[in-house]
């Protein structure tokens, strides 16, 4: 399916959204052999390497789960230096990474040409709903019980932000694919109502 959409002459932009409980990373990683396989160039990008300093980030505390809702994400950042480059027209020359979060700076990382016909895979949280210039877009949704299992300790003052995000973004309405995520080894494809 993702091989068919991808423009001739332009390119695909891909998203893989969902909780990090629900490792929307392992599944975009997990596109690009067989993407490659059909003979598309692919360029993974993660939403994570595209963070706010924490000076912004963190501006209401380490646990808001307001701010990391809708403040985290540099949304201009990702826009202007990957997701813009690969509009019609477009120069096909994106930054891989922006800002290390964990460091807390620029990651300095070059930019690649992504050639004409490629698939760029992104994956992330909180995606849906912000207006991302995005080509597709795949959801993984988990039910409230296994999010709550699945989101460790530490990690539980994001629960609110995710229960907004659903209220308010509708992904599992928005995205063109839903994908059950409450047992990665038994993912169901959402089919639309007939």
């Amino acid at each position: 399916m993702i091989v068919e959409r991808v423009p001739v002459g332009g390119w695909l932009r891909v998203a893989v959204d969902g909780a990090e409980a629900g490792a929307p990373g392992a599944l975009a990683d997990a596109l690009v052999d067989p993407l490659r396989a059909a003979g598309k160039a692919v360029r993974r990008v993660s939403a994570g390497d595209f963070l706010r300093p924490a000076s912004v980030r963190l501006e209401h505390g380490r646990h808001d789960a307001d701010a990391f809702y809708w403040s985290w994400l540099d949304e201009g950042g990702l826009r202007r230096e990957v997701l813009d480059p690969l509009e019609p027209g477009g120069t096909g020359r994106v930054l891989p990474s922006l800002w290390d979060a964990e460091r807390d700076r620029a990651t300095r990382a070059a930019y690649v040409e992504l050639p004409r016909g490629g698939v760029l895979v992104l994956d992330g949280q909180l995606l849906i709903g912000r207006g991302l210039p995005l080509d597709l877009t795949v959801h993984l949704s988990l039910s409230e019980g296994a999010l709550r299992r699945r989101t460790p300790d530490d990690a539980r003052w994001t629960l609110p932000a995710y229960e907004r995000y659903r209220a308010e973004c509708f992904p599992e309405d928005s995205a063109d694919l839903v994908v059950r995520w409450d047992d990665p080894r038994r993912p169901a494809l959402v089919l639309p109502d007939a």
